[in-house]
């Protein structure tokens, strides 16, 4: 139900049709190259928007890395969208998996793999988080908030499965495998510093967004990317999660930046190419 629950599943599914082969073998793009047995999504979190994309992220249990499989026939066939099975998430889940979403819609929209399908998809979906996640949170059974961000979520996944993420899904990977935070709350503190550091290069599309949630009507596009960006650190504040991560060692640093830059290029059409050396500027910004 979760996203890890449905990546679990299509892993699952892989196994399956190929029970002799590890599921490392798969790593990276179109590798599976037979249907899995029919797959039907219902998930339990609006977040990571599994239950319609190419995607699933498994960890190495042994070398504690996390890898992406990403194939078209890990798209299930079915998804079920039902609020009332979120009704009963916590509201720091509900925080962390709808930033989740909005970090899916925000990378695609940004992103240069975008078509005009994608484009509308993610800006819907960065409208219903904005609109709804802090109702959602404030009042987990309020079933008209919660089915909101189950489109979000979903119209987000749509988004990125054909458009893509960018550097801050490579930046929560790498954490994610090195100290085991969870993914979506990695990618709600990272989103505001990246973006921040993609700098020029995204003030046109976030202004975009900026207008979609009639933020800073009359600025320029500097001012509306800057009031978007703040924005985001205002929701993460109220939803109570933080702005930096105490667990990252300074040491792991280069280690790191590497994982992250091996993953993003040439894989993500991102917005902005960083080298090695820019990329660790963002795992300093996350030091407190």
């Amino acid at each position: 139900g979760g996203g890890s629950a449905m990546d679990c599943a299509k892993g699952v599914g892989i196994s399956v049709v190929y029970p002799n082969k590890s599921l490392e073998k798969f790593k990276g793009i179109l590798k599976v190259h037979k249907k899995i047995p029919t797959l039907v999504a219902i998930p339990t979190t609006a977040g990571t928007g599994s239950e319609c994309t190419v995607a699933t992220v498994l960890t190495n249990e042994k070398t504690h890395q996390k890898y992406a499989i990403n194939d078209l026939h890990l798209i299930p066939r079915y998804a079920v969208l039902a609020p009332e099975l979120t009704q009963g998430l916590p509201a720091f889940l509900t925080a962390t998996t709808g930033m989740d979403a909005l970090t899916h819609a925000i990378e695609a929209f940004i992103g240069r793999g975008n078509t005009k399908q994608t484009t509308a998809w993610a800006k819907e979906a960065v409208q219903l988080v904005f609109e709804n996640i802090k109702i959602a949170c404030q009042n987990g059974s309020d079933l008209v908030a919660r089915a909101k961000m189950q489109k979000a979520s979903y119209l987000a996944g749509l988004a990125f499965t054909r458009a893509y993420v960018g550097y801050v899904h490579a930046v929560a990977h790498s954490l994610g495998g090195r100290y085991n935070v969870a993914h979506g709350l990695a990618n709600a503190v990272i989103l505001p510093y990246v973006l921040k550091r993609y700098s020029t290069s995204v003030y046109d599309k976030l202004a975009i967004l900026a207008d979609c949630c009639k933020l800073c009507p009359n600025g320029t596009a500097k001012e509306k990317a800057t009031a978007f960006i703040e924005e985001i650190e205002q929701l993460n504040k109220e939803l109570g999660i933080g702005t930096k991560f105490y667990f990252i060692q300074k040491e792991d640093i280069p280690y790191l930046a590497t994982l992250a830059d091996k993953e993003a290029n040439p894989l993500y059409p991102v917005p902005k190419l960083m080298d090695k050396k820019e990329l660790e500027k963002i795992y300093f910004d996350l030091i407190p």
